[in-house]
């Protein structure tokens, strides 16, 4: 079974945390996580190259945003909601409700 390395909580630094958010990608990838408790990666983001999706995933596990799990060979995700809220109080809503209303203005949407 793969592991993966996943910061302590007091590791979780902001410049990474914003840093990662900024592609919009990433940022649709968590938005994505803030609606469901834990979703495979194989089903919910086909279309986009394994290589591409591994690297982006890497950037959010390595700067504390998702927790990556194994079970065989799917990998599940799920948002750090908890621990980035207790380092950073209101950011990640803040985040999300920036992009809604951004994505809103633009007429562009995602969905899982």
């Amino acid at each position: 079974m793969r592991t993966f390395h996943h910061p302590a909580c007091h590791e979780i630094v902001l410049p990474e945390v914003l840093s990662a958010l900024g592609a919009p990608l990433r940022l649709r990838i968590v938005r994505d996580l803030s609606r469901v408790e834990e979703a495979s990666c194989s089903v919910f983001y086909t279309g986009i190259a394994k290589s591409t999706l591994s690297h982006h995933l890497k950037v959010l596990r390595e700067a504390g945003i998702i927790q990556t799990r194994s079970e065989g060979t799917y990998l599940f995700l799920s948002l750090r909601r908890q621990d980035l809220d207790a380092r950073f109080p209101g950011l990640l809503d803040a985040i999300l409700q920036a992009d809604e209303a951004s994505s809103a203005g633009t007429g562009a949407h995602y969905y899982l």
